[in-house]
């Protein structure tokens, strides 16, 4: 199977040459496959959001290659990149990122609104996602009327919409309560199953069980990994803790 994200020697160096500067990733080195859950685990500082940055087109490496589904996007021009994004990424953000004065259903259809979809398009892939997803009974409501799960779950399916290639997510349970952040994960880990490749980054271990890969990143580098298997996600949990353990030795 050929894989769906290449990440060749990535490099990202803040500040310009002769003054201060810092680097936040150190040729860093991964690959997704195409139904692939990974999970990118690290400490404040670690570089996990700067890959994720760089992943989601909203920066660029210094050095290095990142390809998705087949693209180079590592030195995409601006208009380019704004056109893979919205057609091949998706992407969950912690606070959700609704705006309110648009209803769910008009929240939802944006990605496709932002690419010229004809009107007649957008409605049955707005209804078929919100389906999907367990809020089509939600679609003339408001932001504001809904609670922080419903709102996740919509955020959900705006990532959704337009069939990506990958669906990245940014610590998407920072802001749920325990049910609804259970909830979320269990609605990431049904999506994957159905073949949505999903990327996330978390500092939580319980959010990071529901992955079946976790990459941790220190100083900038990838440190290790931990692989799921075939073993139940209790058990994935347990081994990520000692695993967390160990990192913090």
């Amino acid at each position: 199977m050929t894989n769906l994200v290449n990440v060749k020697e990535v490099t990202k160096i803040y500040g310009k040459k002769g003054q201060k500067q810092f680097t936040a990733l150190k040729g860093i080195s991964f690959e997704a496959k195409k139904g692939d859950f990974i999970v990118i685990m690290g400490a404040s500082g670690s570089g996990k959001t700067t890959l994720l940055n760089i992943l989601s087109t909203l920066d660029k490496p210094t050095s290095g290659r990142v390809e998705i589904n087949g693209k180079d996007i590592s030195n995409l021009n601006k208009n380019a990149m704004a056109d893979f994004r919205g057609k091949e990424i998706g992407f969950i953000f912690q606070d959700f990122n609704l705006l309110e004065n648009l209803s769910v259903r008009e929240n939802i259809a944006l990605p496709l609104s932002l690419q010229n979809y004809p009107a007649k398009k957008i409605d049955p892939l707005v209804e078929k996602v919100a389906k999907r997803l367990e809020i089509a009974d939600l679609l003339d409501k408001y932001p504001t009327q809904l609670s922080g799960g419903q709102k996740q779950r919509v955020a959900a399916s705006r990532a959704l919409v337009h069939e990506p290639a990958i669906l990245l997510a940014d610590e998407p349970t920072g802001a749920l309560d325990s049910k609804s952040a259970r909830e979320l994960l269990t609605t990431m880990e049904e999506l994957n199953k159905q073949g949505v490749t999903t990327l996330m980054v978390t500092h939580d271990p319980f959010s990071a069980s529901f992955g079946k890969r976790i990459i941790f990143i220190k100083d900038g580098k990838v440190d290790s990994e931990l692989i799921k298997g075939e073993k139940s996600r209790r058990v994935f949990y347990e081994e990520l803790l000692a695993k967390l353990g160990t990192l913090e030795n």
